[in-house]
């Protein structure tokens, strides 16, 4: 049976994309029933309506408090029977109230190896500090900024010959398969959280 997800985004939208693309294959068992952005500029946004996906952006701007934010969010998800919230470099933490509602259906693709380099700029961190190895990991969404229980990480060696651009660039086509992958393994009912861990079941 297929589940109904909901993808939050900010920017260019291309994680969504290799969803979109994975679920039109049949290789996700999912419907999309919508996504939102908090920024009217995003790319992802046109992504989602050229494939006839309801797209909707909600100005965090308008509210005095995020949960009022989020409430508008949350009205949105329930109008669409949304089981899982999938992250897709949606930039925005949210509140315990939000994570409540939806306590551990909400998971979120990061560009670094977490718990290395939390926050908004995995890669750039990352690319900074000299590490030799990055990648992405797919996570369930808690309380904290990038600290909830690990689902699936995909390894981004750096090479000699990398620039910045190039690393980016292959970690971007890593993310689009982890986290396809990491939705298929919720949807198939094989993620069982034991505390810090995540246990990956078997067919």
């Amino acid at each position: 049976m297929k589940k109904n997800i909901a993808v939050l985004i900010s920017g260019s939208g291309t994680n969504l994309q290799s969803i979109i693309d994975k679920t039109e294959s049949g290789y996700l068992p999912i419907t999309i029933r919508c996504v939102i952005s908090d920024r009217m500029d995003a790319y992802g946004l046109i992504r989602a309506r050229n494939h006839n996906i309801p797209a909707f952006f909600i100005d965090p701007g308008k509210f005095q408090k995020r949960e009022e934010y989020e409430a508008e969010i949350l009205n949105i998800l329930t109008e669409h029977e949304v089981e899982l919230v999938v992250l897709a470099g949606y930039m925005l933490l949210l509140t315990p109230h939000f994570i409540n509602r939806y306590q551990n259906r909400i998971i979120n693709i990061h560009p670094a190896l977490l718990p290395s380099f939390p926050g908004t700029d995995g890669y750039g961190d990352a690319w900074r500090y000299g590490v030799k190895v990055s990648g992405c990991t797919v996570h369930f969404v808690d309380s904290g900024c990038d600290t909830g229980p690990i689902i699936l990480q995909g390894v981004n060696p750096i090479r000699k010959d990398d620039t910045f651009e190039s690393f980016k660039e292959r970690g971007l086509s890593i993310e689009h398969e982890v986290l396809p992958e990491a939705i298929k393994l919720y949807c198939e009912g094989r993620l069982r959280i034991e505390g810090r861990k995540v246990r990956i079941l078997e067919k």
